[in-house]
């Protein structure tokens, strides 16, 4: 009877596993987990724009940023955008007339290559947090993370005219991380400056640096060894997407896939491979650019610019055919061997060429007199022939930034439609005496030369002894 009662139990045992193993088979075939996908902005930004007045600016020189010029010209804000350029505008009831007799009005200032907030001052050990010297590829480090925005070099830099800027990680690494595009008014994070819609950028670097931080540390210590280090990356990049497509397919067809595990550093990678996050690579020498060319084609993603690239002048042509900016200083050259060989007319022989040409500043001095930049390449290129109008050469400063940041749409240029952000300039703006006298974001006035109360105050320029302390 035991027996017989055990048999029975079993029976009834196997009969029960069967029809979970039947049910489980069942849900398997009709439902699967949620597909897993990966958030490309896990960070929003935070801004908020400022309110406005509605502002009409007359009687100034207009450099409309894509060429354009008007003399005795007017400018129109209303509700953040440029509503109306031209000579003969009126001023909608309510608004503020700014009579610029004598000035000058331009697109908003655009660095595309900063390190405010994560080189900034005082400049000390403690706030050096730039470069990420653990590994060659360091993709998975984000500048944001490391930005200070009490770095009192924003406000110097609006002062110079500068509203909108990119910064990127340091130039230690083969990869060193992404980049971030930010407004630049004064806020207590970084989200809530970041600007909105702009795409990630992804610094790289080729040339001597990587070769002299990492030769000590087990490599790459050669020029070959850093082409190496990005084929890898790009390879293990390459079968990142690939896992992660094939588990979507398979998630389609309801085979209820285990999703691939999450790596932050091909993250990065895949988002370039996709389109969707723009490389901006430190590189000196026209043969290291040209082996970049041959791997950005071999990988088929797309190097947005060219970074201090003092010899682009030497492959201006191969830049304008690749549709790639080269963003470079006026007349920094010859402080290591790969930057021996640039020219003071480097600039404006890459404008000549067809080719996005870009005055960056890569300095927290030089981005206060972008302007200057601009204005040393214009005349430079003047005294050997090239005839390019200071129209023309504005385009340095904030179209092309606009277009190399994929914000063109948005900013870098005085177009019906677009982002309110202009400077009036107390005279001609090639001139080494002009000042911002008002700076505008979003056609808010976040700017005046004039009202030093007014002007953004960092911590550290406040001071640390209250009042009647006299300790």
């Amino acid at each position: 009877m035991i027996l017989q009662h055990s048999t029975t139990r079993l029976a009834a045992s196997l009969v029960c596993c069967a029809l979970l193993s039947a049910c489980g088979e069942q849900k398997a075939a009709t439902e699967s987990d949620p597909l897993v996908t990966i958030d490309p902005n896990p960070f929003p930004s935070a801004y908020t724009a400022p309110e406005t007045v509605p502002t009409l600016i007359q009687n100034v020189t207009v450099l409309d940023g894509v060429g354009g010029k008007i003399e005795s010209g007017m400018v129109l804000m209303q509700d953040g955008k440029i509503t109306a350029i031209g000579s003969d505008l009126q001023a909608p009831e309510g608004a503020t007339v700014i009579d610029g007799q004598g000035k000058w009005v331009t697109p908003g200032i655009i660095d595309v290559h900063s390190h405010l907030g994560v080189y900034p001052t005082p400049e000390t050990n403690s706030h050096s947090d730039g470069n990420e010297m653990t590994n060659p590829v360091t993709a998975q480090v984000w500048a944001e993370h490391s930005i200070w925005p009490q770095d009192p070099g924003f406000s110097r830099a609006l002062a110079g005219g500068v509203t909108t800027l990119q910064i990127l990680p340091g130039s230690a690494n083969l990869v060193g991380g992404r980049a971030v595009t930010v407004k630049n008014m004064p806020h207590r994070t970084v989200q809530e400056m970041k600007y909105p819609g702009a795409p990630y950028g992804m610094k790289m670097a080729c040339g001597e640096n990587p070769k002299r931080v990492y030769g000590a540390k087990g490599g790459p210590g050669t020029r070959m060894g850093n082409v190496a280090g990005y084929r890898q990356s790009w390879a293990d990049a390459q079968d990142y997407l690939r896992k992660w497509e094939r588990y979507e397919a398979e998630h389609k067809a309801g085979k209820n896939p285990k999703p691939p595990k999450r790596d932050l550093k091909l993250d990065t990678l895949a988002g370039v491979l996709k389109g969707e996050i723009l490389v901006h690579m430190h590189c000196y020498r026209a043969d290291d650019m040209g082996t970049m060319l041959d791997v950005m084609d071999e990988f088929d993603y797309q190097i947005t610019s060219f970074h201090h690239a003092v010899e682009s002048y030497k492959i201006a042509d191969l830049l304008a055919e690749k549709n790639i900016c080269s963003s470079m200083w006026a007349d920094w050259w010859g402080f290591k061997m790969e930057a021996y060989d640039g020219i003071k007319e480097n600039i404006p022989m890459v404008h000549a060429a067809g080719a996005c040409a870009i005055v960056h500043s890569d300095s927290d001095l030089g981005i206060q007199r972008l302007n200057q930049e601009a204005a040393k390449a214009w005349a430079d290129g003047r005294r050997v022939g090239l005839d390019i109008s200071q129209a023309d050469a504005w385009q340095w400063l904030s179209a092309n930034p606009a277009k190399a940041l994929g914000i063109f749409d948005k900013t870098g240029s005085l177009e019906v439609g677009k982002q309110a952000d202009l400077v009036l300039w107390s005279q001609d703006p090639f001139s080494t005496y002009a000042q911002a006298e008002l700076v505008y974001i979003d056609g808010a006035n976040v700017y005046d030369r004039n009202d030093p109360d007014s002007w953004p105050v960092a911590d550290f320029e406040v001071g640390q002894v209250g009042e009647g302390d006299s300790k």
